[in-house]
């Protein structure tokens, strides 16, 4: 089976924020577990939107839904590791796009993880994905970009 490899542009990160590693987080290997791993990006994912100024599910019964997915681990982290999660967007198509995820270690500067998720919009009272608001792709078409 091939190896899934994530590399993103440098310059393509526009938030960031940081989460600790909870002692509840880590599995029986001493260190953070899969599962915790995607909750803290669902976290990060969550507070970019909300910076972002982005209602996950909007009064007209549309929202995003994540599509898919896709994590490299690069190093582990253990309990009390404070992350950075530096969050960008791309890959835009009619229906949604990509956000990605650069996960360090800042206290040695440790790549921990990278990750792409796949977004859409979708409307709950229709069940069908829907076009990307303009109001959406307008929000990323002129970001300050995190350096």
């Amino acid at each position: 089976m091939a190896r899934l490899k994530l590399e993103f542009p440098e310059d393509q990160y526009c938030y960031a924020t940081h989460l600790t590693v909870r002692v509840t987080d880590i599995n029986s290997a001493n260190h953070l577990g899969n599962d915790s791993m995607i909750s803290m990006i669902s976290e990060a994912r969550a507070r970019f939107l909300f910076e972002f100024g982005i209602q996950e599910t909007q009064g007209d019964g549309v929202g995003i839904i994540v599509s898919d997915l896709a994590t490299t681990y690069r190093t582990e982290a253990h309990a009390r590791d404070q992350l950075q999660f530096e969050v960008g967007v791309m890959d835009f198509n009619r229906y949604g796009g990509d956000i990605t995820f650069r996960i360090t270690r800042p206290q040695d500067q440790a790549l921990v993880a990278m990750a792409k998720s796949g977004f859409v919009f979708f409307n709950y009272q229709l069940k069908k994905v829907v076009p990307m608001p303009e109001a959406f792709s307008r929000k990323f078409a002129k970001v300050n970009w995190v350096d």
